[in-house]
């Protein structure tokens, strides 16, 4: 007999090993209004595993097992608007993030910023502001390759 993914899960669900795990939650929490919804400790005090709610979506995080290399994560998260990423974004680096890109127009039609937290885990948050045809996005990546 199947069961169904539990809720908030997905038919892919993302997932980090990374140190630090701790401070990742502490940090999704903070930054992405995350909620931890399970956490499960070693007898260190280590995360073995956690899931953290962010939206409709579970991120699974733990440290890596011993002998295990860390294993972070690239993580897009979608807000509402063009605002919201600008906002999002300021949240993350005030929460400890380091910025990687600003919030810009992007040339496929999405306004996006990314940040790494201190596991090394890559967020881009974003949102749709203009929306185009694949035909539009080559002629504007082409167009933006002539230019380079």
């Amino acid at each position: 007999m199947a069961f169904p993914p539990p809720d908030g899960h997905h038919v892919v669900t993302p997932a980090a090993s990374v140190p630090n795990a701790s401070a990742v939650l502490d940090f999704v929490e903070e930054a992405f209004d995350g909620q931890v919804v399970e956490r499960y400790e070693g007898p260190d005090g280590s995360v073995a595993h956690a899931e953290v709610m962010v939206g409709d979506s579970v991120v699974m995080i733990g440290q890596p097992m011993p002998g295990d290399a860390p294993m972070p994560a690239l993580l897009s998260l979608y807000v509402e608007d063009a605002d919201a990423v600008d906002a999002t974004y300021q949240r993350a680096l005030d929460a400890g993030a380091k910025s990687l890109a600003a919030p810009t127009d992007q040339f496929y039609g999405y306004r996006a910023g990314t940040v790494e937290d201190v596991g090394g885990n890559r967020w881009t948050v974003c949102t749709v502001v203009e929306e185009l045809t694949p035909a539009e996005i080559n002629a504007r990546m082409a167009a933006m390759m002539s230019d380079a």
